[in-house]
């Protein structure tokens, strides 16, 4: 059977639907693949960063009211 000058055989249609398929699966993926990457950081002021130092016990108390006191200064 022709239809405005192209062939339409079992092929052809197979791989026309297939085609179609596989743009349609490789925009999902891409979707995808966008969503999954991680969010760029908040920006953090300088005593949220010190807060989760210390609560996480990579500063000693002493240090973070050291520190602490010498962020309130500037």
């Amino acid at each position: 059977m022709r239809w405005n000058g192209w062939g339409w055989n079992a092929w052809g249609m197979g791989l026309g639907w297939l085609f179609w398929l596989a743009v349609i699966v490789a925009v999902v993926a891409l979707i995808v693949y966008i969503a999954r990457q991680p969010s760029p950081p908040a920006n953090k002021s300088a005593e949220e960063i010190l807060k989760e130092r210390f609560a996480r016990g990579e500063i000693s108390k002493e240090e973070y009211e050291e520190r602490l006191k010498t962020l309130r200064s500037t």
